[in-house]
């Protein structure tokens, strides 16, 4: 059994799967601003629904971002005190690949870019391809490596063109300069049951990490700035 969590989308979404994916439970709370009051009695509740303790969870999968500072921290924070006081492996699922991932599934897209809006003129931004592991019975968007980029992920400054025409999604879809007729899904918006498809694969893949080791991904080094540093009143 595997616990889910996300706290990145504005929201405070749980949920506990299976290992083939099956929902056992699943809780999400609109808003942002309770997140922190939110979260442990909403894990408490969907183990008691399921029937279970942390004793009986396999692995904590968490949004690890990018996305709002804020709510990468909490659900991090979280994840590491679980995993601490109950030795329990930690997986960290990609925010964008979840866009991706969340698209497939409402709408049948197999090859896109996610970009969630980032704020200070930027979004966070990745592309993404269906993978079929036949062997173990998913089918999962994996990430595109960008050419000359190391990473996956990246931030684009707002009006930057697609290399690509082909459909995005995610609320920062519409703050790119679009190509002639590109497709944009600025609804789509995961929850914590996309979060732990991803995370019940990878940990099939990969297996899981320490507490330690269950690190944020921010991409904006100083994600942490205050009002006036961001040139805001």
């Amino acid at each position: 059994m595997f616990l889910a969590m996300d706290t990145v989308f504005d929201q405070c979404s749980i949920a506990i799967l299976d290992s083939s994916g099956q929902v056992l439970s699943n809780h999400t709370e609109t808003g942002k601003r309770q997140q922190t009051q939110q979260i442990l009695p909403m894990i408490d509740a969907a183990l008691s629904e399921a029937q279970l303790r942390l004793a009986d969870i396999q692995a904590l999968i968490f949004n690890r971002g990018p996305g709002a500072f804020s709510g990468i921290r909490i659900n991090t924070a979280v994840v590491q005190a679980l995993s601490v006081a109950h030795d329990l492996p930690c997986v960290g699922v990609s925010s964008l690949q979840a866009i991706a991932q969340s698209a497939y599934q409402q709408y049948g897209l197999t090859h896109l870019y996610s970009a969630l809006d980032a704020r200070m003129q930027q979004v966070y931004f990745g592309q993404y391809e269906l993978i079929v592991d036949e062997q173990l019975g998913y089918s999962i968007m994996q990430p595109v490596w960008a050419y000359g980029s190391d990473s996956t992920e990246q931030l684009l400054d707002y009006d930057s063109q697609t290399a690509l025409n082909i459909p995005i999604a995610g609320n920062g879809a519409m703050l790119l300069a679009l190509q002639d007729q590109q497709v944009c899904h600025e609804d789509v918006w995961p929850d914590a049951v996309i979060i732990g498809q991803l995370g019940v694969a990878q940990f099939a893949n990969d297996g899981g990490t320490e507490a330690a080791q269950a690190l944020p991904k921010y991409l904006r080094n100083q994600a942490w700035k205050t009002l006036k540093e961001q040139g805001k009143a």
